[in-house]
């Protein structure tokens, strides 16, 4: 690469007097409004890659680009503190930055809802609960460096629940690759149900009029009927639109022989996209949730193991999966993203062979 991303760390310092110069992560702490004091993350890989992780919104995934253009959407909200955590209903949409990635969880997916006395809130409280043990550096020990960011969260109280989940987000420098790791530990000791979903937010301008999803999708199923108005046309972006339902469709996907899968979303227009590969026996349930609202515009791609009908749903239809005591699950996502015509093309014709 020209850009000095098959060097060594040596060969780097003999042209820098620091690597910063080409990659590397920088520790920062925003300022002003409800995002006061939110320790922040920002990574660049060398290839043009630029993300930032929030420690204390759950290890999420905020801004992220690809050769200086945005592919993530942020929320209305913008960065909220967790301290600004309304747990209670849909107090949840008050603080949802979106942002490239959110997490939801780990007790509740979707719809608030109430079990055994105890309220769930929408989407549970994974993308509010700030991280410890948090690293961030630049591995130079592998044969190519590599950026890797962690940090783990705790879903506990006593009387209930002690969950953790550990995260890993690693980018390797010089190639358009985020992989994300996660761990998630039943530290207590009876058996505790969980629900997990990753909710990767497109944005502008790769979403956009003309853009499209790309899944290998066996059987759609639409949430309601707003969606049975598009099941049609699923797979298209419309600009915004005034009005706009929110549309959520339930994809059964296909795979390969390890039950490996890929999904993708493309702007042939702009020659940008990503492609998530996943395994589906770790993520057996994929939602997309089509947002062309005007301000509210954002294509959201979510593996998961359940559905987005809340915990109560869930028991009902057999969804609910658990962990043992001692027990834990453990979860990967590979994200790769695109910039030219030859990598969409390769990445539809994989999704074609599924």
């Amino acid at each position: 690469m020209s850009s000095g991303m098959d060097l060594s760390r040596r060969e780097i310092l003999r042209r820098a007097g620091d690597a910063s110069q080409l990659l590397g992560v920088r520790e920062c702490v925003l300022e002003g409004g409800r995002g006061r004091g939110v320790r922040a993350v920002d990574a660049r890989n060398g290839s043009g890659l630029e993300f930032t992780v929030l420690p204390d919104r759950g290890m999420d995934i905020a801004w992220l680009s690809l050769g200086g253009r945005n592919l993530s959407y942020i929320g209305s909200p913008g960065v909220v503190a967790p301290e600004y955590y309304d747990a209670s209903g849909l107090g949840w949409l008050r603080g949802f930055t979106a942002g490239f990635l959110t997490t939801c969880g780990l007790r509740n997916v979707g719809s608030p809802c109430s079990e055994g006395g105890e309220a769930f809130g929408l989407h549970g409280r994974a993308a509010n609960a700030p991280a410890e043990a948090v690293g961030a550096d630049v591995d130079w020990s592998l044969p190519a460096p590599e950026i890797r960011i962690s940090g783990r969260m705790r879903e506990a109280r006593v009387f209930g629940e002690n969950l953790s989940l550990t995260r890993a987000i690693s980018s390797p420098c010089g190639k358009n690759v985020l992989v994300l790791e996660d761990r998630v530990d039943n530290l207590g000791f009876r058996e505790e149900e969980i629900e997990l979903l990753y909710h990767f937010n497109i944005g502008y301008p790769l979403l956009d009029a003309g853009a499209r999803f790309l899944a290998p999708a066996g059987e759609t199923e639409p949430r309601d009927e707003a969606a049975r108005a598009g099941l049609f046309r699923w797979g298209e972006a419309e600009g915004p639109t005034p009005s706009w339902a929110e549309q959520v469709f339930y994809h059964a996907l296909r795979s390969d022989s390890r039950g490996m899968t890929c999904v993708a979303f493309v702007n042939r227009e702009a020659r940008l996209g990503l492609a998530l590969r996943f395994d589906t026996k770790e993520l057996p349930r994929f939602a997309q949730w089509k947002m062309m609202g005007e301000g509210e515009y954002v294509m959201g791609l979510e593996p998961a193991t359940c559905r987005v009908e809340g915990r109560a749903r869930s028991r009902e239809a057999g969804l609910l999966e658990a962990i043992g005591p001692g027990g834990q699950r453990r979860f990967r996502i590979e994200v790769e993203f695109l910039d030219d015509a030859a990598g969409i093309d390769r990445i539809a014709d994989e999704i074609s062979r599924l």
